[in-house]
């Protein structure tokens, strides 16, 4: 299966699964940034429960802007915040110590766009299962498509499907109960060597 899916910030589980089952993945480069989608936020199993990890962004909606022109707004410094809420909810987790240090350089090193930070953190999370996916970029914008199946749809935090995944030990079960199709973090931290089989495992056709 060949694919076609935005690059969004740490994929989430559905993301993932479609990636680890394709034969080759195309990353939607020539899309308009669009708010409250995964192409800038996360969300992981904290204290509380559902945890949303945001990336500010410099945009406009007078000056439509194309996805990969967007811009991060470092002035808030919130790799830092991001990394200290990661620390705080997965620190008891079994694989956290495992992958801390290929991680840790995303959240120290500041990056100006923030598609290039997307898809950096898709290839440090590939190095951390030894994942080798082929990948290619669109150059333009096509509604329709052809010969691949179209995950773009994916991106939407709002409108999102129940796909039915398999519960996995999460850290803080105990209190909230399984929370599905958090950020590929999550099922890292917690499963460790057996992601990439958990991934490959679950039905994610459309």
């Amino acid at each position: 299966m060949d694919i076609l899916i935005h690059p969004t910030y740490f994929p989430n589980i559905a993301h993932f699964s479609a990636i680890a089952q394709s034969e080759q993945t195309t990353f939607e480069l020539a899309d308009s940034f669009v708010k409250q989608t995964y192409r800038n936020r996360c969300y992981i199993y904290g204290a509380n429960g559902k945890l949303s990890l945001t990336i500010p962004v410099i945009y406009s909606q007078k000056n439509r802007q194309l996805y990969k022109d967007v811009k991060i707004f470092n002035a808030e410094k919130w790799q830092l915040q991001h990394w200290k809420s990661l620390e705080s909810a997965y620190r008891t987790s079994p694989f956290f110590e495992f992958y801390e240090d290929e991680l840790r350089p995303l959240f120290f090193e500041a990056e100006t766009h923030l598609m290039n930070f997307n898809l950096k953190c898709f290839q440090t999370i590939c190095d951390c299962l030894q994942l080798e996916i082929e990948t290619t970029r669109t150059k333009s914008f096509e509604k329709t498509l052809i010969d691949q199946t179209d995950f773009r749809f994916l991106v939407d935090a709002k409108n999102e499907l129940d796909f039915g995944f398999e519960n996995y030990t999460q850290v803080f079960h105990n209190k909230h109960g399984f929370i599905p199709n958090l950020s590929i973090l999550d099922l890292l931290f917690n499963e460790g060597p057996n992601t990439l089989n958990y991934l490959e495992s679950q039905a994610i056709a459309i």
